[in-house]
């Protein structure tokens, strides 16, 4: 049994979309696997931009911290499931990583240079898209991806971390949607 973390990057909460389908495939994977699951949704949640050095070295955390910080010290595996928007990880799931994925939590720096204070968490990264995701692993070289997984994940001693993109997200005909959340719940079940 694994203590699995789902992070629901989508930062619409007006109404489900195909990242909330996922992380429910996920979900029901891991569950019918017999993993204990905690999901966070970035977009119920009141997150506050970092705006200069002296918030982000500050001590005075939104209260988003708390809880998030003691879901992924519990966590052994963290599912971060989002939109690629403009390329990139949407503005509010960035803030809330900023926000979260502090300096005396994720690691820690002295004169000696930084130690990674995550290790032991493997991590799943589910990224959708409207383009293929062939276009965007090789043509973009997954550069926003590979800088969450090396910058931040990585950097804060989470290891290994795999990844899973769906392009063309926007299928019509729903069968790249059908296919995707049907590996999605495998991957749920194996942990992975």
């Amino acid at each position: 049994m694994t203590d699995i973390l789902i992070i629901q990057g989508h930062p619409d909460a007006s109404e489900p979309h195909l990242c909330h389908a996922i992380a429910q495939a996920y979900r029901a994977g891991a569950e019918a696997g017999g993993h204990q699951v905690t999901v966070i949704d970035i977009a119920q949640q009141d997150v506050p931009f970092l705006r200069s050095q002296a918030q982000w070295e500050g001590s005075d955390l939104p209260p988003l911290c708390a809880p998030a910080q003691a879901a992924i010290l519990a966590a052994e595996h963290l599912v971060l499931v989002y939109p690629l928007w403009m390329g990139d990880v949407p503005a509010l799931l960035k803030a809330w990583i900023e926000q979260v994925f502090r300096k005396g939590f994720a690691f820690e720096m002295d004169r000696r240079g930084w130690h990674p204070a995550l290790k032991g968490k493997s991590a799943r990264v589910i990224v959708t898209m409207g383009m293929p995701g062939f276009a965007y692993r090789w043509f973009f070289f997954a550069h926003s991806l590979r800088s969450l997984d090396r910058n931040i994940l990585k950097f804060c001693g989470i290891r290994p971390v795999r990844w899973s993109i769906l392009g063309n997200a926007e299928d019509p005909s729903r069968r790249a949607q059908t296919r995707f959340l049907a590996k999605a719940r495998k991957l749920g079940m194996r942990a992975r």
